[in-house]
């Protein structure tokens, strides 16, 4: 694992932290991601932004487990599952069922970051050639 990555991990386990928690931090995790595949492209920063936004909207993220979903084992489908059906809230403009996936999504993204990076790495490449 890279050092600047060790230094953000938490103390404590994967397991210690809640679901809700995960996807937060999954989230955030996804973001970084996109934000560093269109760090390259010459755009004007409103035009980065939109296009990230476009790729961390939950229906991106919903989709995103779609494409990925035949690649997961056990574990990583119920722990996507629960998380699911954690998701209590949701905006009025958003989908349930969407937005419930992109939970999911979101927890996987946070669970795979903090305990295997490697398996993350290989499901955002499996992504970037969709």
């Amino acid at each position: 694992m890279n050092y600047w990555i060790e230094q953000l991990v938490p103390h404590g386990t994967p397991e210690e932290i809640g679901l809700i928690q995960l996807a937060w931090l999954g989230d955030s995790v996804w973001e970084l991601h996109q934000r560093l595949r269109h760090v390259h492209f010459p755009l004007k920063s409103k035009d980065l932004h939109l296009s990230v936004v476009n790729e961390v909207k939950a229906e991106a993220q919903a989709n995103s487990l779609d494409d990925i979903k035949h690649l997961l084992n056990s574990f990583e489908i119920d722990l996507i599952r629960r998380a699911r059906n954690k998701t209590k809230r949701f905006p009025k403009s958003a989908d349930p069922s969407i937005y419930s996936k992109a939970t999911g999504f979101e927890t996987l993204i946070g669970w795979l970051f903090l305990k295997d990076p490697k398996r993350l790495s290989k499901l955002f490449e499996y992504l970037e050639c969709k």
